[in-house]
């Protein structure tokens, strides 16, 4: 099977301090994939490198057959590959429709209508809301609206850097039923997450992030039935 998100021998960092070392993944078409860690692990480096916001020192970035490994994030923008950060960071004196509409500035703007249609279909609750300043919604609603904004443009991939954070365990739930939802209709998913049980449910492959180096990846199955793993990386 030929990859979509192919990330080969990856080192990047900040200054003279490296970050990442040697990273290893990949990500098939329509495909859900969890890179798991502790805060500090790497991860969010990792999601801002493939997204170009982050300088890559050396190795290589390849998504759909393309070099992506320099390339400036409006390029990655316009390729498919889609980040929704951590921290949702919506524009809060925006409403709601103001942005939605942005997150199609860059890719899909001829679909920007229906787009809109399909958030508002998957999140019932921003609809009602359209007009509404984003920044007085609350934590679950504004996640809803970053999900909703990167999916206006129609990813080719996914990025959701801990989606969760912040979150009641009854949003947590729905959004990770949503997850499931996106997967099984055909959308390729990076999940990048610290909620280790809930992100091995709805993947079909995961990765374990140490100090930068990919330590550990596998079926979910497999990666539950280490009880090195276990014990030592997802606290289980």
């Amino acid at each position: 099977m030929t990859a979509l998100l192919q990330v080969s021998a990856l080192y990047a960092g900040y200054g003279a301090v490296e970050v990442l070392r040697g990273i290893d993944l990949h990500v098939n078409e329509g495909e859900a994939v969890a890179l798991l860690g502790s805060n500090g692990a790497g991860k969010s480096t990792l999601n801002n490198v493939l997204c170009g916001i982050v300088p890559t020192w050396s190795g290589r970035v390849e998504f759909d057959g393309r070099d992506l490994t320099r390339a400036h994030y409006r390029e990655v923008v316009k390729a498919g590959l889609i980040q929704v950060p951590e921290g949702r960071r919506i524009f809060p004196n925006l409403t709601v429709l103001e942005n939605l509409e942005l997150g199609a500035f860059t890719r899909a703007r001829d679909h920007r209508a229906a787009n809109i249609e399909r958030a508002f279909a998957l999140f019932p609750r921003l609809r009602e809301r359209a007009r509404q300043i984003a920044g007085t919604l609350s934590g679950g609603e504004q996640q809803m609206l970053a999900i909703g904004r990167g999916l206006m443009s129609e990813p080719r991939l996914l990025i959701l850097d801990e989606p969760s954070l912040g979150l009641s365990p009854l949003l947590v739930e729905e959004l990770f039923v949503l997850i499931r939802q996106l997967r099984d209709g055909g959308l390729s998913v990076l999940l990048v997450e610290q909620n280790v049980g809930q992100s091995l449910e709805v993947v079909d492959r995961a990765y374990v992030m140490e100090n930068g180096a990919i330590r550990f990846k596998g079926l979910p199955a497999e990666l539950l039935g280490s009880d090195e793993l276990r014990r030592a990386y997802l606290g289980l």
